[in-house]
């Protein structure tokens, strides 16, 4: 087996392949003609053949050389694309971003091509959490939670403070009639989310409204979840208008009531110590405060 060439002969001949000149392969690879013309020396002497032809005033390849050109071009072709894949991306800059999954499906994701057209040198990595209240993991950036925002993390922005609506399949609310009862619609079947349990009796109280205990309760561990049970006409339930509005719009469900119960928890953004003299983490902090319209200042 013929022991491979050295890379920079092949590099000139590849060169002088391309541009039928030792001269123009000199200028692109910032060398002499005289040392491009003594390594195309050196591989046709390895390599025991002629590579090229020397006219008075050009060369050209032989048959041989056009048959070596091709694929010596393309493995460099080859190498060029694996180091940009599998490296140019680490130069890039990276935010680990952690939310919940109705968040981050919902309402982030959405969002965010239009970041990443502002910022194409920053590289966003999202994982997602069902329950979250504290940044332990070190490799997590920026936290999307959900609460009262009385945790102990330094550095809190709100994003969201958002309302509750009744919504259920548009076959469930036709089946109490074209002026459905809410109670009625209570007494049957509902879907809970988790930790808003509560949510039913704060409609009751909020709008004077006297609803029974549901005879049949459904719950999910995220308002994701939720709505997936309320689409397969799972009964009705209060859900995010926030979350809500995009299976109302595609009508996969309705709001059969007028209520818009105010939500006491809200969606947060917390952002370790640590991360905040790093500029893409200001941006991205800027930029999703500016999309949620809520410029209240960190706490």
């Amino acid at each position: 087996m013929t022991k491979l060439p050295h890379v920079t002969w092949l590099r000139a001949f590849e060169a002088a392949a391309r541009h039928s000149s030792f001269s123009s392969a000199a200028e692109e690879l910032n060398l002499t003609p005289a040392a491009v013309s003594q390594h195309i020396r050196l591989l046709e002497k390895h390599l025991g053949v002629e590579l090229f032809r020397r006219l008075p005033r050009s060369v050209m390849l032989t048959d041989m050389g056009h048959a070596y050109a091709l694929p010596i071009r393309k493995a460099f072709t080859d190498m060029q694309g694996a180091t940009s894949g599998l490296f140019a991306i680490q130069r890039k800059r990276r935010i680990n971003i952690r939310t919940s999954v109705t968040y981050g499906s919902l309402v982030l994701a959405p969002k965010l091509a239009e970041f990443s057209a502002l910022h194409p040198d920053v590289e966003l990595h999202l994982t997602t959490a069902v329950w979250s209240d504290r940044l332990d993991d070190a490799r997590i950036d920026i936290d999307i939670r959900y609460g009262t925002g009385d945790w102990e993390d330094p550095h809190i922005w709100p994003l969201s403070y958002d309302t509750g609506i009744v919504v259920c399949s548009p076959d469930h609310a036709r089946r109490f009639g074209p002026q459905p009862d809410i109670a009625a619609m209570v007494q049957e079947r509902v879907v809970l989310v988790m930790g808003s349990e509560v949510e039913w009796q704060r409609l009751g109280a909020h709008f004077s409204l006297d609803l029974p205990v549901p005879h049949h309760i459904t719950k999910a561990d995220s308002s994701m979840m939720a709505l997936q049970l309320l689409v397969g006409g799972g009964g009705a339930g209060i859900i995010h208008e926030n979350f809500a509005d995009r299976y109302i719009a595609q009508g996969t469900l309705v709001s059969p009531f007028p209520y818009r119960l105010p939500i006491h928890e809200a969606y947060f953004m917390i952002i370790r110590p640590d991360a905040l003299n790093r500029p893409e983490i200001c941006a991205f902090r800027d930029w999703l405060i500016s999309q949620e319209g809520t410029a209240e200042g960190a706490s």
